[in-house]
């Protein structure tokens, strides 16, 4: 009994040294990519870190923390997060990134605890569950696919909801474990309800997938393996436990997908696609996804999505409707893998937890079609099967062998991931690899474009963006791009100007073109001798807002009258100007938005106009939440007073006349 004993803590401090391998060898992989920059969706969620010098006091926090715009919860947890790297912006990424790759590590931990409690709930011996464990763990932390979202800097939003959830899975398990073994029945509704509880809202407040948590926890449950001579008696919980912590809140997330059903034409003006096209289109991703999951490689298409061949219809193109009776056939297996034994419910769990874990981000709702991050916790236990299956090949076959294959697996995935985290540690490279691999993309045309303006190659730049509004007519973005650099560069004629507000009509608003727009009017408000190409994007403006699907668009709606303010005031047209502005500080609610607005029409001389925002802009603080703003109230009462002060005593020494006064 004792050699027993010695034995199997030997054989558990060998598998705690290759754990702790393990990890050590995912954590020198992903250093090369600690050189990378930012990328896309980084600065919008960051910049905030430098409003006003920073988050140095209560209400700057609370600010940066409560008020994120990535997701309806604005994931508080996340934007939390950030601030242990930073408290301002600009800064340098390497922090960022370093905490990320901490946090993959952490996330692996996770998954390998909750893979080894699964395991143990499905009636898999001990020492068998631990190797496999390991394995699965460490083949979804070597694999390259998960590199982009651990290096991609606001992705740990997904990283942090994966985190919590693979912990949520470990304590549920390990409750159902006690509870199946009929010893610690209280206890065991403890470790379950706390678990899914605590994993669920911390998930759900680090990114809104995160409320998948109890339906992936369901689904475990599903799949658990039925066989003739497993004991059921006490593996499933009361029926009213599984009601609030299960079912109720599973059915409360897919009546809110339900809910987003729409299958209007207009239901997303600014994608390019509508309700049924994604869902048609998302089935053929999912191939697309598990293909590389399964057969990885080095790099993929990045982040240029957007020109993801569309399904229109369930024959166009033809593969839509073999993936969707693909996905209908891998729905139904799992209830005939789970009557197969442990190894037959590891394939179960595979396959129902990866669909289970898309329901949110690849169905209904309006998101890009395609991202791989998507795919972080979905394939947590996606090779489950493949780790199984080694172990029963070194049980029934040989150790050598199953150790062999494992190492060269791990091999395989470790140097992928090297190649790849080292490609992402050039992110100019990056990003120009993407954009010459996606050809049908018009973000990746744009940033060929910028990288060519960049390097002062300007014809061959305007040259791929004149092929490109040829190739996409529709792309608002690109014909806004090719206006753009037309403008900064001087050569911009009405005829430009024309061309391009002519094909607005035909063209679908595209969020990168509000930037465009605003970039454009930027510049020539601090252009003095440029009055026609102002007048000229006014006209532009017109035409935006006569389109239905522009005005359906919240953020162009908020920045179209404030463009025109900002306009109208270079043409020294305050009485116009007025209305407008009155508009957008009303419609932003934000109060360092209205004071640079204030400071923009006092900049330009009309002191008395500024007045009249700065009194707009003190109501509109009164009906803001104290959680609404950077600042407390009483500092911007402070602000305010200080500022109004120093435009009277301008009005004063003019008189106190101004002919340009607005009344």
């Amino acid at each position: 009994m004792e050699l027993i004993k010695n034995n199997s803590l030997s054989i558990r401090r060998v598998w705690m040294i290759f754990f702790c391998l393990m990890l050590m060898l995912v954590f020198i992989l992903y250093t090369p990519g600690l050189k990378g920059g930012y990328l896309f969706d980084d600065e919008p969620n960051l910049f905030p870190m430098g409003i006003r010098g920073g988050v140095t006091t209560w209400e700057a926090f609370r600010a940066f923390v409560f008020q994120g715009h990535s997701g309806p919860l604005g994931r508080p947890i996340s934007l939390a997060s950030f601030l242990l790297n930073a408290q301002t912006w600009p800064v340098d990424p390497y922090a960022f990134k370093l905490t990320n790759i901490c946090i993959h590590l952490l996330a692996g931990a996770m998954l390998c605890w909750a893979t080894l409690n699964l395991l143990r709930f499905y009636g898999v011996p001990e020492q068998h569950a631990r190797w496999a464990a390991l394995l699965n763990m460490s083949f979804w932390m070597l694999h390259p696919l998960m590199v982009s979202t651990t290096l991609y800097i606001v992705q740990r939003m997904a990283q942090l909801s994966a985190l919590f959830i693979f912990a949520g899975l470990g304590g549920y398990l390990h409750g159902r474990i006690l509870l199946q073994k009929g010893g610690g029945t209280r206890t065991a509704y403890v470790w379950m309800s706390t678990s899914l509880i605590v994993a669920t809202t911390l998930a759900t407040l680090s990114k809104e997938n995160g409320a998948l948590l109890p339906l992936l926890a369901w689904v475990i449950g599903v799949c658990h393996p039925k066989s003739k001579n497993a004991n059921h008696a006490s593996d499933n919980p009361d029926w009213k436990w599984s009601l609030l912590f299960l079912w109720l809140p599973s059915f409360a997330v897919l009546g809110i997908l339900g809910r987003s059903i729409n299958f209007s034409p207009d239901a997303w003006p600014t994608r390019p696609f509508n309700q049924m096209e994604r869902i048609l289109t998302e089935g053929r991703i999912i191939w697309e996804y598990l293909y590389q999951l399964y057969i990885p490689r080095i790099e993929g298409k990045g982040l240029f999505q957007d020109g993801y061949l569309l399904s229109t219809s369930l024959i166009n193109p033809i593969t839509t409707l073999w993936s969707l009776l693909g996905i209908a056939a891998l729905i139904g297996l799992p209830f005939w893998f789970r009557r197969k034994g442990p190894l037959g419910a590891c394939a179960a769990i595979a396959l129902l937890f990866f669909l289970a874990a898309h329901l949110m981000e690849s169905t209904v709702i309006g998101l890009e079609l395609y991202f791989e991050h998507r795919n972080y916790v979905a394939a947590a236990f996606l090779f489950l099967p493949v780790a199984m299956g080694l172990i029963v090949l070194a049980k029934k076959r040989s150790v050598v062998l199953a150790g062999s294959i494992s190492f060269l697996i791990v091999l395989t995935l470790g140097w992928l991931t090297w190649q790849r985290s080292t490609l992402w540690s050039d992110t100019e490279f990056l990003q120009n690899y993407w954009a010459v691999n996606t050809p049908d993309s018009p973000r990746a045309k744009n940033r060929l474009s910028s990288f060519l303006f960049d390097e002062g190659r300007d014809d061959e730049a305007f040259g791929i963006l004149e092929a490109a509004m040829v190739q996409f007519p529709n792309s608002s973005l690109i014909s806004m791009q090719w206006l753009l650099q037309k403008v900064v560069r001087g050569q911009a004629h009405q005829e430009d100007f024309k061309r391009v507000q002519e094909g607005l009509s035909k063209q679908r608003l595209d969020a990168q073109t509000v930037g465009g727009i605003r970039a454009i009017v930027e510049f020539l408000v601090n252009s003095p001798d440029s009055s026609k190409e102002r007048k000229s994007v006014l006209l532009i403006l017109d035409e935006m807002d006569s389109i239905k699907s522009y005005r359906a668009v919240d953020a162009f709606n908020k920045i179209s009258p404030y463009l025109r303010g900002l306009l109208l005031i270079s043409e020294r047209e305050p009485v116009k100007a007025m209305p407008f502005l009155k508009k957008a500080i009303f419609l932003y609610k934000d109060m360092d938005f209205a004071l640079s607005i204030v400071n923009f029409m006092a900049g330009n001389g009309y002191a008395a106009e500024g007045l009249i925002l700065l009194n707009e802009t003190e109501k509109m603080l009164y009906t803001l939440p104290d959680n609404g703003i950077v600042m407390s109230k009483s500092a911007y009462e402070v602000e305010i007073n200080q500022l109004g002060y120093r435009l009277q005593n301008v009005v004063k020494n003019n008189n106190g006349s101004n002919d340009n006064v607005a009344r």
